[in-house]
């Protein structure tokens, strides 16, 4: 007890009357790191929430392939909407040929089903069409160039539904005729070459894919091409 009445406890301060309420400690701040910790937690997040939206949404040319191989109908018939002109324009300028070009891409479809189970997705749906018509091609190249060659020999030529063309169409037309036949001369590997090359206007890599045989293998045959095709039409042409 000191002089006034007034108790002092030990290990308390003096001075304050019993009973007094303390005001609460002030909030710590929160530390550099225990801020970042959410956004941390969200950008940890983020990719894996993106991936497995990416994993549901499949591309829609993956799941025609798909339907292909379980030989759906409804497949082939897209793939045939979609792709066909494309198809049947390379079979034509391969060809040299209306009812050739239309056979091969009758055939490439036909097998597109069995074919679709080779495809790996290392390329356009478009490109392996392309593909499968090239490996169909050999029998509707000399078929095609039987044809031209009876009716060279008969002075026949198909009709043509256009109005007479005048002296430059017609010396295109001889031009195109002479290429033709030129193109008749060549081995199939390297006039599929040619074809895609140089009318096409294909690069060598999109080639390679195609043909199946490195960039270097592509460069060569179309070099040998050019060269064959140069002196053939030299000797034909007046």
């Amino acid at each position: 007890m000191d002089r006034d009445g007034t108790e002092q406890a030990a290990g308390f301060p003096t001075g304050e009357p019993s009973g007094a309420v303390h005001p609460p400690p002030a909030p710590r701040a929160p530390h550099a790191d225990e801020r970042k910790g959410p956004m941390r937690t969200i950008a940890l997040l983020m990719p894996f929430l993106f991936s497995r939206g990416a994993e549901r949404a499949q591309d829609p040319e993956e799941a025609l392939v798909e339907r292909l191989r379980r030989g759906e109908a409804t497949a082939i018939g897209e793939a045939y909407d979609r792709h066909y002109d494309a198809v049947r324009g390379f079979a034509r300028r391969l060809t040299g040929d209306d009812a050739a070009a239309e056979d091969l891409a009758h055939d490439v479809f036909v097998s597109l089903p069995q074919a679709a189970q080779r495809f790996r997705g290392g390329s356009s749906l478009k490109t392996f069409l392309i593909a499968i018509a090239v490996n169909h091609a050999r029998h509707h190249v000399r078929a095609a160039a039987r044809r031209r060659a009876a009716m060279e020999r008969l002075a026949l030529e198909p009709d043509d539904d256009r109005s007479p063309s005048p002296e430059r169409e017609a010396g295109r037309a001889a031009l195109a005729k002479a290429l033709n036949r030129a193109l008749d001369a060549l081995p199939d590997a390297q006039r599929a070459t040619f074809v895609l090359c140089e009318v096409e206007e294909r690069s060598a890599r999109e080639v390679s894919e195609i043909l199946g045989v490195p960039e270097a293998t592509v460069r060569t045959r179309l070099f040998h091409a050019k060269q064959k095709l140069r002196a053939l039409l030299e000797e034909r042409t007046p």
